[in-house]
């Protein structure tokens, strides 16, 4: 069962405010019994402001008076009606300033040994733009002289499931481990 926000708050006010026993009380905060008593008698909650679970809509009234006049009876807590947060999709991420040279090395592996990638995929595993992906397979980049081509996941920039997945959906065949170690170390 879930437990409501801020338990010894909330069981502040339940003491202050209700009948309930503090097995209930206990129960219903995810507190230990012994604990509920010592809030009761201010041996714990000396500086604890109480709650009111009411106000924020974690027990309804009818709940407290069942409570109230059954001791056997265990509350219930309310479920939410407002929306979950939507986890956040998974964009751009950070990469150090030490690790944004490396992307054009990461992009001449990939397209060296999975030209069957889009430039699309590419750019979302390495996280760069279509134009650098253009530059570096044109050899028109700015440092082409000095790009060497080294596994992106070597450098740190997506993890080998990523490119695996990213391999399968373009329709080409992910190696055996033994044959990417080979390509891995393999020094251009």
């Amino acid at each position: 069962m879930a437990n409501p926000l801020m338990p010894k708050a909330t069981a502040v006010w339940l003491i202050d405010n209700t009948a309930l026993s503090f097995e209930q009380i206990a129960d219903f905060c995810g507190l230990h019994p012994l604990e509920v008593q010592a809030i009761a008698d201010g041996e714990v909650s000396s500086g604890i402001q109480g709650i009111d679970p009411l106000q924020n809509g974690q027990v309804a009234r009818s709940e407290i008076d069942k409570a109230e006049a059954d001791t056997s009876y265990r509350m219930k807590i309310l479920v939410s009606t407002l929306p979950q947060p939507k986890a956040r999709s998974k964009g751009p991420k950070y990469v150090p300033v030490s690790k944004r040279g490396d992307k054009p090395d990461a992009i001449a592996w990939l397209v060296k040994h999975h030209p069957e990638l889009k430039d699309a995929q590419v750019a979302k595993l390495v996280g760069t733009t279509k134009d650098t992906i253009d530059k570096v397979r044109d050899r028109t980049h700015w440092n082409s002289q000095n790009i060497t081509a080294r596994h992106p996941v070597l450098l740190g920039l997506c993890s080998q499931i990523d490119l695996d997945q990213a391999v399968t959906k373009a329709g080409g065949t992910v190696a055996p481990p033994e044959a990417q170690l080979e390509s891995i170390s393999e020094v251009p």
